[in-house]
């Protein structure tokens, strides 16, 4: 049976865990201290561009010829982290880097955390700050799903035919109509019945009717239709992601929203001309016969090309010598995927061709079973440079084989390219085969910019309303409840290290919605102590003895305190699972405080309290 003395204190092992997470809160925060730093970061635009330390010294040789301060460089897997003082010297150094070096180097504005090495190396990072805190661009972008069905009954429009013609069905015309689907007229009856039972077979994804004596209607079905608009929608999600890393921006947000929109948030990002110029960005693909008959290193250090030749170079920089004629060009692409040869076992990719593409790519390749044919990768851009103060456009073009394999059979509608070093390779040629360019049309209908003067401003705001709220909390509990309410107060300042530990080591972003669920959370976690302590002064007016009060305060409080926050919890997990963007922000830092709480207001306070108070004679309370 408890005694007075005995019912308010720990076992030690319990003091040695709450001190444990504690110390682990501690440790993980402290990096969040020591703030950013405006840095430039440059790696190479091809595999074969190497950035070493050679590279190194000549970057500094030129900011220091142009006079600019430099923090610190530091190579990092395979790119260079150049750290300034300042934002303006970041943004001339980004200017003079992007001038002086050229194409060969991506160079990109980025913050870089400003934490020891020592904190770094061991996997200590601050955590992300969001494009409202950290400044950068926004976009809004609507993918034009009423095009993208067009596309695609376009395509079904020569599949049709090409079915048509292999089944020696004659027909009138082929077209698609302004309602939706792909008509068909026949010469009769005969022909037209002919015809069903194939297409049915060929396209079982395709519905039939009847609109007209001598016709046949075939439209996508509901469900076809959703898969295609979803594919869509991924395929250019995916395509914008591969063109966002060419801006070599940190934490990118690229996510889906709603049916049929996409949000590109770019943190760090100044330069919203630049981004929208990656993001908007044309490519396509070409499928050429390599050139066997001469020698492709020859013509590469002679600059002597065959009248009927090509020369290229691979993504590592070597020479390929391919044919000028084009073979077949990557809009006959509708899908590919990377698999296992079942013959070799070797990494291969699996290519599907429209009717059209199908019928010339095989009159392409029967000729020429056992040649290497390459794929040549094409994009347009725009480069924006700064000429005199004025902002200069150019235009151009990169061109890079991505693959030479060989043709092992007649190809037409499906075939597989082979040749490949490994299963990522082959993954990364069928993603560059789906989303070299973007499948449907998109347009920008909102676009944001945060400058990072307003980034800071956002902080500075956001710190002074935590503080504030913090200190006018803290008053309020030390006039209420005196020396229990600075037992509160220490647990709530408990309760903000963990959250910012948390956060930190789950790498989320930290945005003003989320600065607003910390802030909440204050107000929430002494709640719970509230409760206890107002228990605690019932208990003692009922004449119960100060320990006996402590021990009824808190274990009869917390069903109380955790129904309250299991209640919230459900509605943060709500506004995390519906809510997008900044709400899922404030959704992650209220849940989190939620957990922290329950732990400091509860377990962490009463732990205090029991040192205090714990195993001692009490005539009264401070409460």
């Amino acid at each position: 049976m408890s005694t007075p003395y005995t019912l308010n204190q720990y076992p030690l092992w319990k003091y040695l865990l709450i001190s444990l997470v504690m110390l682990w809160g501690l440790i993980f925060a402290l990096p969040n201290l020591f703030g950013e730093d405006p840095a430039v970061q440059i790696s190479g635009a091809r595999a074969n561009i190497v950035v070493d330390s050679a590279f190194q010294n000549r970057v500094a040789a030129l900011l220091d010829a142009e006079k600019l301060p430099i923090k610190r460089l530091e190579l990092q897997e395979g790119r260079l982290l150049v750290r300034f003082a300042d934002p303006e010297t970041q943004l001339k150094a980004a200017d003079i880097l992007k001038d002086q070096l050229g194409r060969d180097y991506i160079v990109a504005l980025n913050l870089a955390s400003a934490a020891p090495g020592f904190m770094r190396a061991l996997g200590l990072n601050p955590m992300y700050l969001g494009l409202d805190l950290r400044g950068g661009v926004h976009f809004l972008m609507q993918v034009d799903m009423d095009a993208t069905i067009k596309q695609i009954e376009d395509s079904y429009v020569d599949e049709v035919r090409a079915q048509l013609r292999s089944e020696k069905v004659l027909y009138t015309s082929v077209g698609r109509v302004a309602t939706g689907g792909v008509q068909v007229e026949f010469k009769d009856a005969a022909e037209r019945d002919k015809a069903a039972p194939a297409l049915r077979k060929n396209l079982s994804g395709l519905q039939q009717s009847q609109p007209g004596p001598l016709s046949l209607k075939l439209t996508l079905g509901e469900r076809e239709i959703k898969e295609k608009r979803d594919f869509a929608l991924q395929q250019n999600i995916t395509t914008l992601r591969n063109r966002v890393n060419e801006l070599g921006v940190a934490e990118p947000i690229i996510q889906q929203q709603g049916s049929d929109r996409i949000v590109v948030q770019l943190p760090g990002v100044q330069d919203t001309a630049r981004a929208k110029e990656i993001l908007g960005a044309t490519a396509t693909l070409e499928f050429r016969l390599a050139d066997e008959e001469n020698d492709w290193n020859q013509a590469a250090t002679s600059g002597h090309v065959p009248l009927n030749s090509r020369l290229y170079k691979d993504r590592n920089g070597r020479p390929v010598l391919l044919q000028k004629r084009v073979m077949l060009t990557g809009d006959a692409i509708v899908d590919a995927s990377s698999g296992l040869d079942p013959q070799n076992g070797g990494a291969t990719v699996y290519v599907t061709l429209d009717g059209k593409g199908a019928k010339r790519f095989e009159d392409a390749t029967k000729d020429n079973i056992g040649k290497r044919m390459g794929v040549v990768f094409i994009e347009n851009k725009t480069e924006t440079k700064r000429v005199n103060g004025d902002l200069k456009k150019t235009a151009f073009t990169v061109e890079e084989v991505i693959n030479v394999a060989t043709i092992r059979d007649r190809l037409s509608r499906r075939f597989q390219i082979t040749g490949l070093e490994s299963t990522r390779e082959a993954r990364d040629l069928a993603l560059l085969l789906r989303a070299g360019a973007l499948v449907s049309p998109i347009e920008i209908i909102e676009e944001r910019t945060v400058g990072p003067s307003a980034g800071k401003e956002n902080i500075a705001q956001g710190f002074r309303a935590a503080f504030i709220s913090f200190l006018v909390i803290g008053a309020f509990m030390v006039l209420r409840y005196k020396r229990f309410g600075m037992i509160a107060n220490a647990a709530l300042a408990a309760n903000v290290v963990l959250i910012i530990a948390a956060l930190s080591t789950l790498q989320a972003t930290l945005s003003l919605p989320g600065i607003a669920g910390i802030v909440l959370t204050m107000g929430m976690a002494v709640d719970a102590n509230v409760l206890i302590y107002e228990r605690i002064r019932e208990e003692l007016r009922n004449g119960t003895t100060p320990q006996a009060a402590i021990h009824a305060g808190f274990d009869r409080a917390f069903d109380t305190i955790l129904d309250s926050n299991i209640t919230t919890l459900i509605a943060a997990i709500m506004l995390f699972g519906f809510g997008s963007g900044p709400i899922k922000g404030f959704a992650v830092t209220l849940s989190i405080g939620i957990l922290t709480s329950m732990f400091t207001a509860v377990t962490g306070s009463r732990a205090l309290v029991n040192l205090i108070y714990g195993g001692r004679k009490l005539t009264t309370l401070s409460v």
